[in-house]
């Protein structure tokens, strides 16, 4: 398996894997996710089995503390030089699933932000993940203020 950054090339791919691992009220468009991978592409955690991606971490940098829904819409809210890492979304693809390629992205997502020198990374997830997130450090905040996809979020932090 092998970790890299995304280019304008992955758009396709990222959106596929996209629309296979979130309810359409919550995944990312084609268009968003180019516009994401524009601004921010090194943000973007790819993971191919031999070419094919199979799954990926991704999310912006911000001063801003907290994940808010507009930052799934404005990818130019991306500031390099921000203090939190985001991650929007953890993917993998259904047949690639529980053997472990999520968590060594989110692993690597973690490194690269310490080496960058972020406060940390801060994600949403839904009741059943909170357990699995905490696994990495991730604490968990409470209910988000998010209504991103009309469903209930928990903030997590994992802070360095």
């Amino acid at each position: 398996m092998k970790i890299r950054t995304a280019t304008i090339a992955d758009i396709d791919a990222i959106a596929k894997v996209e629309s296979l691992c979130f309810p359409q009220a919550e995944a990312a468009t084609r268009e968003q996710i180019a516009e994401r991978v524009k601004a921010y592409g090194n943000h973007f955690w790819l993971m191919l089995d031999e070419g094919k991606l199979i799954a990926f971490v991704d999310g912006m940098v911000t001063d801003e503390a907290d994940l808010t829904d507009e930052m799934y819409e404005k990818a130019d809210m991306h500031n390099e030089q921000g203090q939190w890492q985001m991650i929007f979304g953890v993917n993998t693809i259904p047949e690639y699933r529980r053997n472990g390629y999520a968590g060594e992205l989110i692993k690597r997502a973690i490194a690269d932000a310490k080496e960058q020198g972020r406060k940390g990374l801060v994600l949403t997830c839904k009741d059943k993940l909170v357990r699995y997130y905490a696994k990495f450090g991730f604490e968990n905040e409470g209910v988000s203020e998010s209504e991103h996809g009309n469903v209930v979020w928990n903030q997590m932090r994992l802070e360095f």
